[in-house]
C-alpha cells in the first residue's frame, strides 16, 4: 500500500447566518453595432453559490427593467463558446429566477440598510452604461461606507475607477485589487476583429495614484479580498470571488 491509497479524508459543510446581497447587472447597450449586456457567468455562478449558502439575492440593474445576457456569453447561442455552461443555462430556464431578468429592481430605488453585500457583475455593457452614472457610483460608495461587503468582477470593477468616498477619495485608494485586463481585452478584440473598447480597466487603473491593479495571466483564476472590497478578473473567477464574499459576511 502507497501512501496515495492510505490517505484518508473527511470534509463537512457549514452553516452560515442568512444574509441578503444585491447583484446589479447592466442595462443593454449597444457596443460596435452589437447589442450588450451582462456575462452570464459573473452573475449566476456567484448567485448560485450565494443562496446555496442560505443568502437571499436581489437582482438589480440602473435603470430596472428587462437585463440581457450577452450574447457571446449566452449558452443559447448556436455554437458559442459558452453552450457548457449549465449554471447560466439552469438560471435561465429556471421558473423563478429565469424571470428574473425581465424585472430587475432600478438602483435609485434601493436602500443600502436592506442588503449586507453587493455583487457587481461585468460583461459587454459596464464600460458604457456605468461610467458616467454618478448615482450608482454613490450607491456602490455607500455600501462600503456603511460597513457593507462590495464585490466586483471583471469589467465590473471599472465602477472602482469613479467611486469615491463622502471625503471626495476614490475607494480603490489605498486597495488592492482586480479587473479585466489589457491582456484579455487584447485576446477579445482579435477574436472580434475589432478593437472593442474605448479605454480599458487595467491602463486606467495603471494611472491613478495610491491603488494596486494586481492581475495573473489572461484566463487564469484570480481574486482578491482587501478587508470588505472583493474583486475578480474575470468569469473564470467567479465562484473565487463568490467564495471570498461568502467568507467576509460570515465576519460581519
Amino acid at each position: 500500500m502507497n501512501d496515495t491509497d492510505s490517505t484518508f479524508e473527511a470534509r463537512s459543510g457549514r452553516s452560515h447566518k442568512p444574509r441578503r446581497i444585491l447583484a446589479i447587472v447592466s442595462n443593454t447597450a449597444e457596443l460596435h453595432g452589437m447589442p450588450v449586456g451582462f456575462f452570464g457567468e459573473e452573475l449566476t455562478r456567484a448567485f448560485l453559490a450565494f443562496i446555496e449558502a442560505g443568502h437571499d439575492v436581489d437582482i438589480a440593474s440602473p435603470k430596472g427593467g428587462e437585463v440581457m445576457v450577452d450574447t457571446h456569453s449566452d449558452p443559447r447561442t448556436p455554437g458559442g463558446d459558452y453552450r457548457d455552461d449549465l449554471i447560466t443555462l439552469g438560471f435561465l430556464h429556471h421558473d423563478t429566477f429565469g424571470p428574473l431578468l425581465s424585472d430587475t429592481i432600478s438602483t435609485a430605488d434601493i436602500d443600502v440598510a436592506d442588503y449586507d453585500a453587493v455583487w457587481v457583475a461585468g460583461g459587454g455593457g459596464p464600460l458604457l452604461t456605468f461610467k458616467n452614472d454618478d448615482h450608482l457610483h454613490n450607491l456602490i460608495s455607500s455600501f462600503y461606507e456603511a460597513g457593507k461587503v462590495v464585490s466586483l468582477i471583471c469589467h465590473g470593477s471599472s465602477l472602482l475607477l469613479w467611486s469615491r468616498l463622502s471625503d471626495g477619495s476614490l475607494l480603490a485608494a489605498g486597495k488592492r485589487w482586480t479587473g479585466f485586463t489589457d491582456a484579455e481585452e487584447e485576446v477579445v478584440n482579435e477574436a472580434f476583429g475589432v478593437v472593442l473598447n474605448d479605454y480599458t480597466i487595467e491602463s486606467e487603473a495603471r494611472g491613478i495614484d495610491d491603488t494596486v491593479f494586481l492581475c495573473r495571466e489572461a484566463n487564469e483564476p484570480f481574486a482578491i479580498r482587501d478587508g470588505r472590497l472583493i474583486t475578480g478578473q474575470q468569469q473564470y473567477s467567479s465562484a473565487l470571488a463568490a467564495g471570498l464574499v461568502i467568507e467576509a459576511l460570515d465576519e460581519l
